[in-house]
């Protein structure tokens, strides 16, 4: 059963975060807070835990759009490749926030995503799950527990979400209420910015 830490996103403690870092690189599913809805993510390193998630999504692995939460844009360049001006100032002025981007993918993809041209990357304007990913040292692959067939509650209330996923993953971080807009997701590997799905984040920065 999963433990149930709570942590506040005012001032994260420290010794929590740490404790959820360590299940993380044991190969563990977290379910934390972001700037939207709640999340279900894992080490990005770990090929265990990335069957884990597909498993539980329904969904083949290499087929799997996951997103990648990384900690600040510093990060990028791991596994993005080198983008323009023009993306750079987008991506500067909407994070931390409640979006996600789809940016080329290079080389330095995990093997699970090594046929992917594209990635989608997430900054969340949430002191708790970056702070989880900074203390990590990587990204976390990342998909959002939001369903729209189901009643909102089961996708804000951290409680609710302990009761349904308690048996699924290894940790549930109680952050407090989540949002019930997912991100909005806007597609910048082309050269014209495309919005993919209008969430929380608003499209007027591009």
């Amino acid at each position: 059963m999963a433990q149930f830490i709570k942590i506040y996103p005012e001032n994260p403690n420290e010794a929590a975060i740490l404790k959820v870092v360590q299940v993380l690189k044991a190969g563990g599913l977290i379910i934390y807070p972001t700037d939207t809805v709640y999340g279900l993510g894992c080490d990005i390193t770990h090929s265990k835990a990335l069957e884990r998630v597909a498993k539980i999504k329904g969904i083949k692995l290499e087929k799997a759009n996951f997103s990648f939460i990384c900690h600040d844009l510093s990060n990028l360049s791991d596994y993005v490749k080198q983008i323009d001006t023009a993306t750079f100032k987008i991506l500067k002025r909407s994070l931390p926030g409640p979006y996600t981007f789809i940016l080329p993918g290079n080389n330095n993809l995990p093997k699970e995503f090594k046929k992917k041209k594209t990635v989608g990357i997430r900054i969340p304007d949430n002191t708790i799950i970056l702070e989880i990913v900074k203390q990590l040292g990587n990204p976390i692959v990342s998909t959002s527990i939001y369903d729209e067939d189901e009643v909102l509650e089961y996708s804000t209330d951290p409680e609710l979400i302990f009761e349904k996923w308690q048996n699924l993953v290894d940790v549930v971080i109680d952050g407090g209420y989540g949002d019930n807009q997912p991100s909005t997701i806007i597609d910048l590997s082309e050269s014209e910015p495309v919005v993919i799905r209008e969430g929380k984040g608003d499209i007027s920065i591009l």
